[in-house]
Parts: structure tokens; C-alpha cells; sequence
């Protein structure tokens, strides 16, 4: 009888990689063309409830169908592995049955998934913790999604920095190493340390040989202004009033921009802006500027983008209202281009 059980299993198994093998979403795509197909996008769920208690979820089924009417293309969910695992160890099942049910709600809107490692303040606080963090959550994502679509995509860590800036280059290479065990072509998502920031990728080293990887940079600057009111951040929290919108703001952001562009070309990456927004305390008439400014210069680059974030602060929809922040929505997607 057990040999039978086995024998069956194994035929299943067998059956589920064939019916994989003629289907193009289980095949291979270049990074280009998933940065072209993510094209817009947004950050969900990185602080809602629902990863202790599916219960009390803000953020529901209906809400991917949303974002697709609205014009978006990608989700970026933001995974908090810290506060569930201590590390090293396994990740409850209840907890990948929870991204399970996200990650086929957004397929089923044709939504690229991006998969965030979010332990960024781990990280920033202990190297050899945030090593041993990474790579056994890697072990157990990558092992568990190696047969979903190829609009999966993983990426790394957010925002390496603090105590991992001087290791992360070699941190990025053993993750790497992992995932591609049971992941040989998905696309994967890296980016540079001291936060992802525009100016570190000088100092990003990727092994020349993989060519299914896709580089992030995050851009928050000038921090007075995205940042005002922001109470985690002491330099800014009793600040107000701050504008945006002069000729020199928008040259700051090609100015920046164009250094990216330069180094993208150069290293043959494509690449993605996983971060940018300003905080829900600016005025809004230079949010919504900053905004539009902003994800206009991506795409005039030809890169993606993932706006921060869906609910709570920077916000683009109000659960507690169930309606959009329209000018924000209408910043990020203009209503010729839903």
C-alpha cells in the first residue's frame, strides 16, 4: 500500500510539471519584459492585521480588483517575517496560507506579485541576525513557490542598511544562491544598501553570470519635504508647511534619475522604483505634485514603479472611508492612462 501511495505521488507530481511545461506563465521571462509588464504598482499590507489574525484583514480580495480598475499592474506585498519567527526557524503554515490566498488574489487580477523580505530594521541592527533571517526565510519561500507563474517575483531584503551596508553585497550573493536552487530563472529583485539609495549602486556588486535579476532603488528626497510630520523620524517629525514644485525640484529629480539611468544602461540591468511617495502630512498640493513628478520620470526612463503604499501613512486609498484619495490615484495613474 505505501509503495502505491508513493507511486501515485509521484505520478502527480510528474503530471503537475507537464501541464506546467507548454504554459507561458510558467516559463522563463526576461527582466525587461516583467519590469514592462509591473509598469505600475503599489505597497500593500505590510502593516494590516491580517498576519496575526485573517479576521480583522484591512485589506480584502475585493481590494486587488480595485487596484486593477484603477490602472495598476503590480502588487508589492511587504512581508513582516520578524515578529513571526525567531531566527533560523520555520515559518508557520498559517502564515504562507495567508500570502497563499494574497498571491492568488492578485494573479487571478493579473497582477505581477512582488515577494518583499521586509526585516530591513532587523537588519539594520544585527548582521549576523539578519543573515541568518534571510537565508532561512529564503529557503522555505523559494522552495515553496518554485512552481508558481513567473509574475512571482522575489526580492532579496528592502532596504539593507546600518549594520548590514558593509555586508550586504555578500548577503545578496548566499540568498541569491539559494533561491536559485529551486528557482533557476525567476526574475529576483536587488537592490543597493543604505536603504536602497539612488547613490549607493556604484557599490552594488551582482554575479555578471545571472541574468534574471532586477535592480530596485528607492527615492524619498528631499527627505524635509516627504518625510515632514513623520513622528518615526526625529529630524523631521516637528517639521511642517514644506513645499514642492519649483523648477529646481523637478531637476533634482532628473538630475538623480539620469545617474540611475547612466548606471542601468551601462550594467544592463533594468530597473524598478520599489519606494517613492510623500508623507500624508505635506500639503497635499505638492504631494500630488511630487507624486506625478516622480512616477512621469520613471516611466519616461522606461522603469517601473511601486508607489508607497496602499493604506495607513503616504496613503492612496482610505479603507476606514472604502473610497480613493482621487489625487493621489489620478498623480500615480492619470484617467487617460486606466
Amino acid at each position: 500500500m505505501r509503495g502505491r501511495i508513493l507511486l501515485a505521488a509521484c505520478v502527480l507530481a510528474l503530471l503537475a510539471t507537464s501541464s506546467n511545461a507548454g504554459d507561458p506563465s510558467h516559463k522563463p521571462i526576461s527582466p525587461a519584459k516583467q519590469v514592462k509588464q509591473m509598469q505600475r504598482g503599489v505597497n500593500i499590507v505590510g502593516y494590516d492585521p491580517l498576519w496575526r489574525n485573517a479576521a480583522e484583514a484591512r485589506f480584502k480580495p475585493r481590494h486587488f480588483e480595485l487596484l486593477k480598475q484603477a490602472g495598476f499592474n503590480a502588487v508589492r506585498i511587504v512581508l513582516p517575517i520578524g515578529p513571526f519567527v525567531k531566527p533560523g526557524e520555520a515559518l508557520p503554515d498559517s502564515w504562507f496560507g495567508t500570502l497563499d490566498g494574497l498571491v492568488k488574489d492578485a494573479l487571478a487580477q493579473d497582477l505581477t506579485v512582488i515577494l518583499d523580505d521586509h526585516d530591513y530594521w532587523i537588519c539594520g541592527k544585527d548582521a549576523e541576525e539578519c543573515r541568518t533571517r534571510v537565508l532561512a526565510f529564503w529557503k522555505q519561500a523559494a522552495e515553496h513557490y518554485k512552481d508558481a507563474p513567473n509574475k512571482v517575483v522575489f526580492e532579496i531584503l528592502n532596504e539593507p542598511n546600518g549594520a548590514m551596508d558593509a555586508g550586504w553585497n555578500a548577503l545578496l550573493a548566499e540568498a541569491l544562491n539559494v533561491i536559485r536552487q529551486t528557482n533557476p530563472s525567476r526574475n529576483v529583485i536587488v537592490g543597493p544598501a543604505f536603504w536602497n539609495n539612488v547613490g549607493w549602486l556604484d557599490k552594488l556588486e551582482l554575479p555578471k553570470d545571472d541574468q534574471h535579476l532586477i535592480v530596485t532603488v528607492h527615492y524619498y528626497l528631499p527627505m524635509k519635504f516627504t518625510h515632514q510630520g513623520a513622528i518615526w523620524t526625529p529630524e523631521y517629525k516637528d517639521v511642517s508647511g514644506v513645499t514642492w514644485g519649483t523648477p529646481e525640484d523637478y531637476a533634482a529629480i532628473d538630475k538623480d534619475f539620469d545617474a540611475v539611468q547612466k548606471w542601468a544602461k551601462k550594467n544592463r540591468r533594468p530597473i524598478l522604483l520599489g519606494e517613492f511617495g510623500a508623507y500624508d502630512k505635506a500639503p497635499e498640493e505638492s504631494r500630488v505634485k511630487y507624486t506625478a513628478a516622480v512616477a512621469r520620470a520613471a516611466e519616461k526612463r522606461g522603469w517601473a514603479w511601486s508607489y508607497w503604499q496602499f493604506d495607513r501613512d503616504f496613503i492612496v486609498y482610505d479603507i476606514d472611508k472604502d473610497r480613493w484619495v482621487e489625487p493621489i490615484r489620478d498623480a500615480l495613474v492619470p484617467k487617460n492612462a486606466r
